[in-house]
């Protein structure tokens, strides 16, 4: 088991864009779980890839989406996990350019309800409150939000700020259903995902990014890639894979997520940024 010592308020709530040292960068991963859990997931692997490059990379985060988008727009992360459409946002509006992306990996939105309760499909939840992570969460919103539009069932959408918390809210009957994603419902613990059933799936697009700032430069990018891509070969690195529930990092390149592109989405995060 990995030991992780951190300050997590420190973490959330650090100027990211300051770098305490020449070669120190943030990594920033969009909350889709708690803060304490995504620390103690990806660590292990921060730590791994800034022993081999010889580059100090920090886990960063943020207290829930709606700042981490903010966060992103600003330009305060030098590398970022992001979901798909944040990466097609923010390559366009603040330069991100993608690094990497895991192997052989889609996603797809999911709707969960209560196991054995007597919401049974997408149906069902006509004049439902359902919760969902953040407006602009891709597959976790987004593409719920559609499916629902496209059937004529009227909802109300109440934000909970991460994945987990719908999970969480949906496990004690707070909502009917929720929005989420297969990755982080599998990654709940046993109690809670045994408590929930899924009744609608999305299409398959493509994951999320590993995306640098503009102002990092090449040889870094090429450092942390080559990183990445040795995890998939050496026992400790696919270890560490294992720890976050990757099959392997692959290079990635920004047409990789013009399927999303193609699906010209306007959420609060496009028109705030048209205006500004």
């Amino acid at each position: 088991m990995y030991k992780v010592m951190f300050f997590l308020g420190l973490l959330i709530s650090l100027p990211f864009g300051v770098q305490a040292q020449e070669n120190t960068l943030t990594f920033g991963v969009v909350p889709q779980q708690s803060a304490k859990r995504l620390a103690a997931l990806w660590t292990p692997v921060l730590q791994h890839i800034s022993q081999e490059t010889g580059i100090n990379i920090v886990f960063s985060t943020a207290k829930d989406i709606p700042t981490f988008e903010k966060r992103l727009k600003s330009g305060e992360y030098d590398i970022a996990y992001m979901n798909p459409y944040h990466y097609v946002v923010f390559n366009k509006t603040t330069g991100y350019n993608a690094i990497a992306k895991q192997t052989d990996k889609t996603i797809k939105g999911v709707i969960v309800a209560r196991a054995n309760g007597d919401i049974k499909t997408i149906n069902d939840l006509e004049g439902s409150r359902l919760a969902f992570p953040a407006p602009a969460s891709f597959a976790a919103t987004i593409l719920p939000q559609a499916e629902l539009n496209k059937l004529g069932i009227t909802f109300t959408s109440m934000y909970v700020s991460s994945h987990d918390s719908v999970y969480l809210n949906v496990s004690k009957g707070f909502f009917l259903a929720g929005g989420g994603i297969e990755r982080t419902l599998n990654n709940m613990p046993e109690e809670i995902k045994s408590t929930l059933t899924t009744i609608w799936q999305s299409k398959e697009y493509t994951s999320h990014a590993i995306a640098t700032h503009p102002r990092v430069d090449n040889a870094y990018r090429e450092k942390i890639l080559a990183s990445l891509m040795n995890m998939n070969d050496t026992e400790e690195g696919m270890a560490l894979l294992k720890h976050i529930n990757f099959k392997g990092f692959e290079a990635a390149v920004n047409k990789d997520w013009d399927d999303v592109r193609s699906l010209h989405i306007k959420t609060q995060i496009s028109i705030n940024q048209e205006k500004e």
